[in-house]
C-alpha cells in the first residue's frame, strides 16, 4: 500500500485563508458528488460530517497544521 502525505503549516492569516478555501472546496465537492450519485453509491454522512467539522475549524483563522494522507490500496474498486 502506497502512502502519500501533504502537510500545510498555517503561520499567517493568508495561510489560514488558503487552507479554509481548500476545505470549503473539498466539502462542496463531496457534497455535490454525494447528490449526483445518490441512487447508486452514497458517500457516508459521517464523511461529510467530518469534513464539515474540518471546514468549521479552519474557518477560525488560527495558527496550526493540516495534514492530508492518501493511502493507496492494491485492489480494484468493488463494482
Amino acid at each position: 500500500m502506497a502512502r502519500h502525505e501533504a502537510t500545510f503549516e498555517i503561520r499567517s492569516k493568508s495561510d489560514a485563508y488558503a487552507v479554509n478555501l481548500l476545505m470549503e472546496r473539498v466539502y462542496d465537492s463531496l457534497r455535490e458528488e454525494s447528490a449526483i450519485v445518490e441512487d447508486r453509491t452514497r458517500i457516508p454522512n459521517e464523511m461529510l460530517e467530518t469534513f464539515d467539522r474540518l471546514r468549521t475549524a479552519t474557518n477560525r483563522e488560527t495558527p496550526g497544521r493540516l495534514t492530508i494522507v492518501y493511502e493507496e490500496e492494491d485492489k480494484p474498486f468493488e463494482e
